[in-house]
């Protein structure tokens, strides 16, 4: 491949990119896609009175604004998430301008004078001639060396204060919100042991009565959906999407719905239906044995965040299978349909979806080799006699060359986030949050697998798992094969890269919600429902890789480097831009605490130590003993930094410090806000969706004893009556 096929990539991605962000700048201005590009929140205040010739002609003004947004803003709006991807951005933004600066300085002249050779004009160059390939062996290669010094202690330097800043800005949002977190007084617990003489609400308060009776508050058990339950709640979302539209256009008398058929309010009477059935028969869920409807589960609160805190963190039996504790996800973090999954399946779940995960890895081999086939004509001749004709036309193989394979494997990958969120829900994951990092954390081994090991290791199957048979031949395996591929992985930044973005900034889906909800439903409404939230799981993954391609061939190829730095600029500029696409086209109803930041650092310290694995072994094969010598103190010295990253701050992002959570209790309490505290706990988890369900939540239908009654034995599921209260209670032969 040349520059010229190379440019022809980068020539169809701009026009690309071009034509979508001015239509995106012309669409954006017409009062009718307000609610898709501004978000609910906005288009009510957004001025619908815009001179008609500016309306349609294109302009940058959103870049302009986009710089107008701080941090701040998007931190008290889209949570700690966004505001870790936005420093995601900043991190590779500054990283990959000092590496592109050093390599061009030092590694592209070194790689372009490499080898005594006749150099062609720079548009008819091969593109291996610009990588390491091109160095003799014998040189001593310092110039490489040193850009590999500069770039880790450049990364490992911006690392460290970007995740000192992170977790001081995680403590400072705590600690400065405005409304108390009902989730820090809170727990879940699972595992409650089943028990026929009573039932599990009573369990659960008879058991945390006795042992925490100092600072137990009161509990909210977790019910099943039963089918009313289910019929009601798909009713009233159903009426919520399409009800008041439907009723603000139809017209009973003259035309019907597009949709349905029927008349104006023929949809709305479905779930008022529902409660008149309810209503005369006395039929729901909760009257069906109220029992057998509670899960082993359940929601405790506790009278401060310290003592919530120990609950959660602490084995509450011997039994370590019976009342598993952990940290209450936030209220509208909750994922219910996973909290009724018995305890014991959750193991099992976690290996099924290992087990799925790795199948559908193997199977994605199938596109990932089919598109890297393309890269290579005289095998697509023989595949395909009938394409010789035009393949052998200089425009048609530069773009099959340089564009083809990577959109086909850009198309087959947007299969992978909806699978792996599938994978992920499976798993058990309590929180939606937690399903959603899971998934992340998926996707992203998945997109570096088959991104960069496969369409390294091209070939059968069979060649792809023998690479991996000796691993003291791997970094010598890889020198080969990596400078071989440098150039695909750059038109995959292209393809998949600004491509991307174009279409994130042009919002398609909510545009064709938008156009069905005018056009085939006849609404005229500018309201939206804002189901959308933020795809962490799939536009992380996308920035780690290329991050992790930056890394990997910066000092191989540095010809990727300035599409790399173009691509991230490009995505500050759409992630931030004013409307910012995280605060006012997504809606953020929970927040993950920022917790994607610790994925961020480890992909990135793996993609320094595996940049370092590489050069150490192209070092070998051309015969750099100094170069070899030097680059294994710096491997190991990254290794070391990693771990005192770990050390010093992971642990704040997975607890809350406990000298922070009684800090606040005892500022709530010289506030006198702990009875509202408290009284907000009451109706916080509240499972279901209507306004009779939440009046329900707390209430309590089982009859309460005043008496506090010594918990059960865990082992046999009867009430313990021994004086000795002691553990594990004594058993009374029968």
């Amino acid at each position: 491949m040349d520059i010229a096929a190379l440019l022809a990539s980068a020539g169809i991605n701009v026009l690309l990119c071009a034509v979508l962000f001015s239509l995106y700048s012309i669409l954006r201005k017409q009062p009718s896609n307000a609610n898709v590009y501004f978000g609910r929140r906005l288009a009510s205040r957004r001025d619908k009175h815009v001179d008609l010739l500016e309306r349609f002609v294109p302009s940058p003004t959103w870049v302009m604004k986009a710089w107008e947004t701080t941090q701040d803003e998007i931190l008290d709006i889209g949570g700690m998430d966004a505001v870790v991807f936005s420093r995601m951005l900043v991190f590779s933004i500054r990283v990959f301008t000092i590496a592109a600066v050093i390599c061009t300085i030092l590694v592209l002249p070194a790689n372009y004078y490499g080898r005594d050779r006749i150099h062609k004009d720079i548009p008819f160059e091969s593109l291996e001639v610009f990588t390491i390939e091109n160095v003799q062996e014998g040189s001593r290669l310092w110039a490489h060396c040193l850009a590999l010094y500069i770039i880790t202690l450049a990364a490992c330097t911006l690392l460290y204060f970007e995740f000192k800043n992170v977790a001081n800005l995680r403590l400072v949002h705590i600690i400065g919100a405005s409304a108390p977190n009902p989730s820090h007084f809170a727990i879940l617990v699972r595992g409650i042991p089943w028990s026929s003489e009573e039932s599990y609400y009573d369990t659960v308060k008879k058991f945390f009565s006795y042992y925490h009776a100092s600072a137990y508050l009161s509990h909210q058990m977790v019910y099943k959906s039963g089918t009313v339950q289910k019929m009601k709640d798909d009713a009233e979302l159903m009426y919520k999407m399409l009800g008041d539209s439907l009723g603000k256009t139809c017209k009973p008398s003259f035309s019907q719905c597009c949709f349905c058929g029927g008349p104006t309010n023929s949809f709305k009477k479905i779930s008022n239906e529902i409660d008149s059935i309810n209503g005369r028969t006395g039929y729901t869920d909760r009257h069906i044995d109220g029992r057998k409807k509670e899960c082993a589960a359940a929601f405790v609160f506790f009278k401060n965040r310290y003592a919530a805190l120990m609950a959660a963190q602490n084995l509450q039996t011997s039994n370590p299978m019976l009342w598993v504790t952990d940290l209450a996800p936030e209220p509208n973090d909750v994922y219910w349909t996973n909290l009724c999954i018995p305890y014991r399946q959750l193991w099992v779940r976690k290996i099924a979806t290992v087990v799925a995960s790795g199948t559908f890895m193997l199977v994605f081999l199938i596109p990932v080799t089919f598109a890297q086939g393309l890269t290579q004509l005289d095998k697509l001749e023989k595949m395909f006699p009938f394409l010789t004709e035009i393949l052998q036309m200089k425009f048609m193989s530069e773009v099959v060359i340089g564009y083809l394979p990577s959109a086909i494997l850009v198309l087959f990958l947007c299969a992978v986030p909806p699978v792996m969120m599938l994978f992920s829900a499976v798993e058990g994951s309590i929180s939606r949050s937690g399903r959603k990092k899971s998934a992340c954390y998926k996707v992203l081994y998945f997109t570096i697998w088959n991104v960069f090991f496969v369409n390294v290791f091209a070939g059968s199957v069979i060649s792809q798992l023998s690479v991996f048979s000796s691993i003291t031949e791997l970094p010598a395996q890889l020198a080969k094969a990596v400078p071989a591929q440098a150039t695909y992985f750059t038109t995959y930044v292209l393809s998949s890269g600004w491509a991307s973005l174009a279409c994130e900034i042009m919002q398609l889906f909510p545009l064709f919600c938008n156009l069905f909800q005018r056009f085939v439903l006849r609404s005229g409404d500018d309201s939206n429902d804002g189901a959308l939230s933020f795809p962490y799981h799939t536009e992380v993954p996308r920035v780690l890789l290329f991050g992790f391609l930056g890394f990997s061939c910066s000092i191989l190829a540095p010809l990727i480097l300035p599409f790399l730095l173009f691509y991230f600029f490009l995505a500050y500029l759409v992630y931030r831009n004013q409307p910012l696409q995280i605060l006012n086209v997504y809606v953020t109803r929970y927040d993950g605490g920022g917790q994607y930041w610790p994925i961020a650092h480890n992909t990135a310290v793996f993609s320094l130590i595996f940049a370092q694995v590489i050069a150490l072994g192209v070092f070998g094969l051309k015969q750099s003993t100094v170069a070899s010598g030097f680059t294994i103190p710096l491997l190991l010295g990254t290794l070391l930094f990693h771990q005192y990253c770990r050390e010093r701050f992971l642990p704040v992002f997975r607890n809350t410090a406990t000298q922070v959570l009684i800090d606040m209790d005892k500022r709530d309490e010289r506030c006198g806000r702990m009875k509202d505290i408290y009284n907000q706990l009451h109706t916080a988890y509240c499972q279901f969706s209507s306004d009779s369900s939440k009046s329900e939540c707390f209430s309590c239908h089982h009859k309460e004893s005043t008496r506090v009654h010594p918990p059960e034995d865990l082992e046999t599921g009867k009430e313990n009556n021994n004086k000795d209260m002691s553990w594990p209670p004594v058993h009374r032969s029968s």
